[in-house]
């Protein structure tokens, strides 16, 4: 199992998001699991749970895992092919976002194109790589910072850009024989605030009834 894919097909993408099916590639992707042993987890009959299975297998959304004998019947033992999904830009194809329609470094608009684009391209790189059974070269950065005030936001991105810029500089080389071109992408947003877990319901009591 991997431990992400990306759906690029725009039926594997519908099949993906429809609520019974999303719940069930959720459990398979816990473990494997049989139609049987699904229906009374998604409150669904199993051959319903069946037709769901069969139409995820279609588009490589769950995999055969093996078989079990029960009584007289062989159950077929199903598992997600990943523990989590990615639905790629190339899904919806003629309205994908494009960062290169407009550029602003200061809009959280154009951030969420270039990142719907780093899906669409990795996810194709990853794709191509499996294909041809080759390793792909990637990096990523991952943290977080608080700044005291907007003035410290903005030297920070000041000398980011700055450091950023002479790191292309210098290692930049347009004129390379076999060399091969990389995009680095860079981003700066707050950090979501995580929601505090509800508290739990209580349910409503009634004036206390006097003892015997």
């Amino acid at each position: 199992m991997l431990d992400v894919t990306v759906i690029e097909d725009p039926e594997a993408a519908a099949v993906s998001l429809d609520p019974i099916r999303a719940r069930l590639l959720a459990e398979l992707a816990a473990g494997p699991a049989s139609a049987a042993m699904l229906a009374g987890k998604v409150g669904l009959p199993r051959q319903k749970v069946n037709y769901h299975l069969k139409a995820l297998e279609r588009h490589g959304l769950v995999e055969l895992a093996g078989e079990r004998r029960k009584g007289n019947v062989t159950e077929r033992l199903m598992r997600a092919t990943a523990a989590s999904y990615v639905i790629s830009p190339l899904a919806l194809a003629g309205v994908q976002p494009d960062p290169d329609r407009f550029r602003d470094q200061l809009s959280a608009r154009w951030l969420l194109a270039l990142g719907a684009r780093l899906v669409r391209d990795v996810g194709s790189l990853i794709t191509g790589a499996a294909k041809a059974r080759r390793r792909l070269a990637t990096y990523a950065l991952d943290g977080e910072v608080r700044f005291a005030t907007a003035a410290d936001r903005a030297a920070f991105i000041e000398e980011l850009t700055a450091g950023v810029s002479a790191l292309v500089r210098k290692y930049d080389s347009p004129d390379a024989e076999g060399g091969r071109d990389h995009r680095i992408v860079v981003a700066v947003h707050p950090t979501l605030k995580e929601q505090p877990p509800a508290p739990p319901a209580v349910a409503p009591q009634g004036p206390a009834l006097p003892h015997p």
